[in-house]
């Protein structure tokens, strides 16, 4: 299988006028606590439901999108990692435009206990026993004090996108997540995590196979600073900090994918529903629920090194992991 693991993409980076640093295909290694047409302009979308009532109209380039805006993804085949060796069927389905936001991840803060998700809630629809797992329940924090000290998991207090009070990083993509947690708040917005196969299809444009979300062919490697938000490169400040992480949606048109989600390369790593494996050699809707210990992230995130962007990359952590360089986003049904 054509497959780059970012386990091998750490690197040493050094940036113009900044000097070198450590950049990860995740995260730095010592913070283990994403009208059709490619580059098609803003969405605006279908809003996810009553979960975004009040939140301000503020996401996007423009700053005038609903930061839970929802494109519909048509369904298709497409080779997984593009590799005509893994085929794989997705059915239509609604995936974010943006990963989701600070602003928008206060709300399930500020409901914490009550937006814990209950037995079998988030399941896809076409995959039996896909839903919350009451056995996980202790892997969730038991009340929105613990919540809280959980959402500042970077040890150099410099990376971290969540303040207890609503102020500049509303936009931000929130971070600091484990998969546990990202399940947790998809259930409670009235969806849930994508399937690896539905995430990577969303970012190869279907069967166009994109290298990147916004090639205009299969053999459009383009990746530039105008495309995606990466290695470190958002800010003149020194090393690896928030001021190099801008809201979402900063980068569209440019950088979206065929189906308008941004940020699908970039960003954040996203966590999808999937363990880690080889991939199922047949898939109609599919994913791995059983048999693993780790879960699939892919996209690549703004401290990875470029090659972490590739659809060819993915990545695996254990799903307690919380880093600075993790987040979500969440898919639904049309």
């Amino acid at each position: 299988m054509r497959e780059r693991s970012a386990r091998w993409l750490w690197a040493a980076l050094c940036l113009p006028g900044v000097g070198c640093t450590t950049v990860v295909g995740l995260d730095k290694p010592y913070h283990p606590i994403e009208d059709q047409g490619g580059g098609g302009g803003g969405g605006g979308g279908v809003e996810t439901g009553s979960r975004c009532a009040g939140l301000p109209v503020t996401c996007g380039p423009e700053e005038d999108e609903s930061c839970c805006a929802s494109e519909l993804v048509v369904g298709g085949t497409f080779n997984r990692s593009n590799d005509p060796a893994f085929p794989a069927t997705v059915s239509d389905f609604q995936l974010d435009r943006f990963e989701v936001t600070l602003g928008r991840f206060r709300a399930f803060v500020d409901a914490y206990p009550g937006s814990r998700p209950a037995p079998g809630a988030g399941e896809h629809p076409l995959i039996a026993g896909s839903g919350w797992d009451a056995e996980w329940e202790d892997r969730l924090p038991p009340d929105r004090a613990e919540l809280l000290k959980g959402l500042f998991c970077d040890s150099e207090e410099t990376a971290w996108a969540w303040t207890d009070e609503p102020g500049a990083n509303e936009r931000l993509p929130m971070n600091c997540v484990s998969w546990y947690m990202a399940f947790a708040f998809c259930a409670w917005d009235g969806g849930r995590l994508p399937t690896e196969a539905e995430l990577g299809y969303a970012a190869a444009g279907g069967a166009e196979q994109r290298p990147y979300p916004w090639s205009t062919s299969a053999d459009d490697e383009t990746l530039d600073r105008d495309h995606a938000v990466y290695a470190c490169i958002g800010s003149d400040v020194a090393g690896c900090v928030i001021e190099d992480l801008p809201p979402v949606g900063s980068k569209s048109p440019q950088g979206d994918g065929l189906f308008k989600q941004a940020d699908l390369a970039g960003g954040m790593w996203e966590w999808t529903l999937d363990y880690h494996g080889d991939y199922p050699p047949e898939c109609v809707d599919c994913a791995v629920t059983t048999g693993g210990t780790e879960r699939v992230m892919r996209g690549g995130g703004w401290r990875s090194a470029a090659e972490a962007l590739h659809l060819s990359t993915r990545d695996h952590r254990v799903p307690t992991t919380r880093t600075v360089g993790i987040g979500v986003r969440c898919a639904r049904e049309p």
